[in-house]
């Protein structure tokens, strides 16, 4: 079978695949998360993965068990585990269980909480790369001054390595992510860089810089050039495109800056009877600040360039967090994200080879890009 073929492709856009096993917390939550989510959402069903001893009472506690079936898998992939060792001796596993889930068609979405270097490689090995793509990347949600309230930043830690041509595809990918996870008609591209003057960077990114610019009419999508990490928030662009490592920094920064500021908050307000009643006052506004800010609103990082949609929750995630990633993914699937994505990667492989006819400078020069 050849990269681009995964046997059924039909899928059921109303049925998430969900391993119940991969979080910190425990297969509870996980179900908590899941109830909040189909309380909120009438047509969506879901597969659990897991043991079943444990995952039955579970349901039938939150009274789902019309809309969620178990499929029982007795073994787990634990947060230690290496990817190889996954690979080998996983396939009992709620990870493996819930991505093939995917891969037969009985789900349109997988949803794990679990290890994510194990569920990048059991993705890729049970679901293939898209055709075209040579890493794929991890795409996640930024709280922004958007109107959409996020941007869509790219790759988040899939691969530390990024080289031009694996940018411009990681363009092209935002760029449908955007358009059909947050409905932005013609999403505005930029490429992350020390400085937003032409000169600056490494030589990759020159040239990434005219690749992506050349592929902005053809991707449907506009070009601003390169960014800083300051417009990661910003409302001068909607995709932000970097490499892994960065990427990886850059979101775990904002992560912890944000709890930081939560707690600095807190304690600034609750230290004297003055500013008690000063935030019993705002308490309101306060409210709307904390959700703005609250790391569990953009739960789930999604897996872009392969054959089919994978969501990584974050291990730590709580229900509210869980029920997250279930709408993102939903979400997702009720827009045929797949078959649209994989248009895109079709379209930037032609466009590439077009341009490599035309000659791209050699990223070895460094003045390219001036």
């Amino acid at each position: 079978m050849t990269q681009g073929q995964t046997g059924p492709v039909s899928t059921s856009a109303n049925v998430l695949s969900v391993d119940a096993m991969g979080g910190d917390k425990g297969p509870a939550t996980v179900v908590a998360g899941l109830a909040m989510f189909l309380g909120s959402t009438p047509a969506a069903r879901a597969i659990l993965h897991g043991p079943a001893a444990q995952l039955d009472p579970l349901i039938a506690h939150h009274k789902i068990g019309d809309r969620a079936t178990v499929h029982d898998a007795p073994d787990v992939v634990k947060m230690s585990d290496k990817p190889s060792n996954v690979l080998r001796h996983g396939k009992k596993t709620s990870m493996w269980s819930a991505i093939d889930a995917v891969r037969d068609g009985k789900a349109a979405v997988c949803v794990s909480c679990g290890n994510t270097g194990g569920l990048m490689a059991l993705s890729m090995l049970r679901l293939r790369k898209a055709e075209g793509v040579n890493r794929p990347a991890i795409a996640c949600l930024w709280p922004s001054r958007n109107p959409a309230g996020f941007n869509v930043m790219l790759d988040a830690g899939a691969d530390i390595r990024a080289d031009q041509d694996d940018l411009l595809t990681y363009a092209l990918m935002g760029a449908s992510y955007a358009r059909n996870g947050l409905d932005i008609a013609r999403p505005r591209v930029g490429l992350l860089n020390v400085g937003t003057e032409e000169h600056k960077g490494r030589a990759e990114l020159k040239v990434a810089h005219e690749l992506i610019a050349r592929a902005a009419d053809k991707g449907d999508f506009d070009y601003v050039g390169f960014v800083e990490g300051g417009d990661l928030p910003s409302d001068k662009v909607d995709v932000i495109v970097t490499d892994g490592f960065t990427g990886n920094v850059a979101l775990k920064t904002g992560e912890g800056t944000a709890t930081l500021i939560s707690e600095l908050l807190r304690g600034a307000l609750m230290k004297t009877p003055l500013s008690i009643f000063a935030a019993i006052l705002a308490r309101g506004s306060l409210a709307r600040l904390r959700k703005r800010i609250d790391p569990r609103r953009v739960n789930g990082g999604v897996f872009l360039g392969l054959n089919r949609t994978v969501i990584k929750s974050h291990g730590s995630a709580d229900a509210t967090g869980v029920a997250a990633a279930l709408h993102l993914a939903y979400r997702l699937a009720q827009s045929g994200f797949s078959d649209k994505l994989a248009a895109r990667v079709a379209s930037a492989v032609a466009l590439a080879q077009d341009q490599g006819q035309d000659g791209v400078a050699d990223p070895a020069n460094n003045n390219t890009g001036k």
